[in-house]
């Protein structure tokens, strides 16, 4: 599969899910994107989400681990990092917290969008505590 078709995917797949689509049927494509572009960030960063709302701290934790190790500078990836950490009871989620909050106040601009990702998940997912306490220590 050449890259124009994986970013098609991947373009296809962020649609569907801002058009409502659920996590669990659009996981099998972000997993498809992230077998076929294995070292770009967004892919993972993306799958690691979809797990977090189908309640699979596992595969997020993986999947985020991975999104963090190719992109450090994405406070995205280690959001989701520290959250799959946190419901698992994982120790070093406060480093991760502190990256991500060292490139908020570095990518300003980024800011909004992480925010609109946290409303999104309460929506998606509610009473999500593990969310909830990231959020807290990163906008609140």
């Amino acid at each position: 599969m050449n890259t124009e078709i994986v970013e098609d995917l991947f373009t296809q797949g962020l649609e569907r899910y801002k058009q409502g689509e659920s996590a669990a049927t659009l996981i099998p494509v972000f997993e498809k994107v992230c077998d076929r572009q294995p070292k770009v960030a967004s892919g993972w960063i993306c799958l690691s989400w979809l797990y977090l709302l189908d309640d699979d701290a596992k595969l997020a934790l993986k999947a985020a681990q991975k999104a963090v190790k190719i992109a450090p500078e994405d406070p995205q990836g280690r959001i989701n990092l520290a959250i799959a950490m946190l419901e698992l009871s994982q120790k070093g989620v406060r480093e991760q917290i502190e990256a991500a909050q060292n490139w908020l106040m570095i990518l300003k601009d980024i800011k909004p969008e992480i925010v609109e990702n946290f409303e999104e998940g309460l929506r998606r997912r509610p009473n999500w505590k593990a969310l909830e306490k990231v959020r807290e220590w990163l906008i609140d």
